[in-house]
């Protein structure tokens, strides 16, 4: 039975790559059998790829309830400083307009994130065979003074795009893309965007502020950040202060796709125009989770009927395969308003989904 349980062992280890990628981790992948210290990296044959990789642990060997929640259970480092990609959290609500809470998303969504796994089924992207990625906590934002935040916030990102990381952001409320944009566009120049949302953020002033989560993009245009040229807002929709809500954003050559272009229909055909308008140039991927229907995604502050669906958010993310992206958020993921973890669950998913996406990732 000894030599049995052994070989067997030695077996379903050998089917898991990514854990041989794992060698360097501090919580190792090694298993203690009849006495015998199994280590998959270690044991001939392995075909160990030798890059010493971040990798999550598995679920079939650590419990997804033990631990301290960290973005997909990577580890957590103090700096971008040696990684490709990095998951950090900007827990702010301090420009909402409506619901509170989004200062909660980022917590929440690293909790759910213990669903996810090391490969992407549908895609055959494995991320942690080709890049170096943890999480490197959250910026200290000030909830008392939106302004400072948002100087906290650029200074911060300057930091990491300093590094030669690209980071994935879990918000907080959408007032965020702003200093991350000032951060990205200093390092790249003006970026694409690819902006999904119920919301289009281009509002000049509200109750007399200039600074809010429904003013970002415009402040980011007034400010040279974008290529106007290649900007698309993806699900647009609901009732407006105007008759054309959207009118500012088409002046300034921006591609606007309201909801009504979405509903009943695959959006890959969509990406692949989205594509062909990037170009090779830098991209920032921004999704407001309140783009999904809130049937499906009622934990947000300002939720609009009639949404995208998960389904159609995922073809969206995938659909920026093979662009030059240069940084993701995904925001306004309000815990408060979905007691089940649903909206924190699939913000979850979609991070991994942006994960899988970015530059040099390695498919099967």
């Amino acid at each position: 039975m000894h030599s049995k349980l052994k070989a067997s062992m030695f077996a379903r280890w050998r089917n898991l790559r990514r854990t041989c990628a794992a060698a360097d981790l501090s919580l190792r992948h090694t298993l203690t059998v009849c006495g015998v210290r199994l280590d998959p990296c270690t044991e001939p044959g392995r075909k160990c790829s030798g890059s010493r990789y971040n990798v999550p642990p598995s679920a079939e060997f650590v419990a997804r309830v033990s631990g301290i929640p960290t973005m997909a259970k990577l580890p957590h480092q103090e700096s971008a400083e040696g990684l490709d990609a990095a998951f950090v959290g900007v827990p702010i609500d301090t420009g909402t307009s409506n619901r509170p809470g989004a200062r909660f998303g980022p917590r929440q969504i690293r909790v759910e994130s213990a669903m996810l796994r090391a490969y992407n089924s549908g895609t055959r992207a494995a991320p942690y065979e080709s890049l170096m990625v943890a999480d490197i906590g959250d910026v200290n934002v000030n909830v008392y003074d939106l302004k400072d935040t948002c100087k906290r916030i650029r200074e911060a990102y300057r930091k990491i795009l300093a590094t030669g990381c690209i980071p994935l952001t879990m918000g907080g409320d959408h007032t965020i893309a702003y200093p991350i944009l000032q951060a990205v566009a200093e390092r790249h120049g003006p970026v694409g965007l690819v902006h999904v949302d119920a919301h289009a953020d281009t509002s000049d002033v509200v109750l007399g502020e200039k600074i809010g989560h429904g003013t970002p993009f415009r402040r980011c245009v007034e400010e040279g950040l974008l290529d106007c040229k290649r900007v698309v807002q993806i699900g647009l929709r609901g009732s407006g202060y105007s008759a054309d809500s959207y009118e500012w954003s088409r002046a300034q050559g921006f591609r606007v796709v309201q909801v009504e272009e979405c509903w009943f229909k695959s959006l890959a055909p969509l990406m692949a125009e989205v594509r062909a308008q990037m170009g090779s140039g830098p991209v920032y991927l921004s999704f407001d989770i309140d783009a999904l229907d809130p049937g499906f995604a009622p934990g947000t502050g300002t939720p609009e009927i009639a949404g995208l669906t998960p389904i159609q958010g995922v073809e969206i993310i995938r659909g920026c395969r093979g662009l030059n992206l240069v940084g993701c958020d995904l925001v306004e993921v309000s815990p408060p308003y979905d007691t089940t973890g649903n909206t924190a669950l699939t913000g979850a998913n979609l991070l991994f989904e942006m994960l899988c996406v970015l530059p040099k990732i390695k498919y099967y």
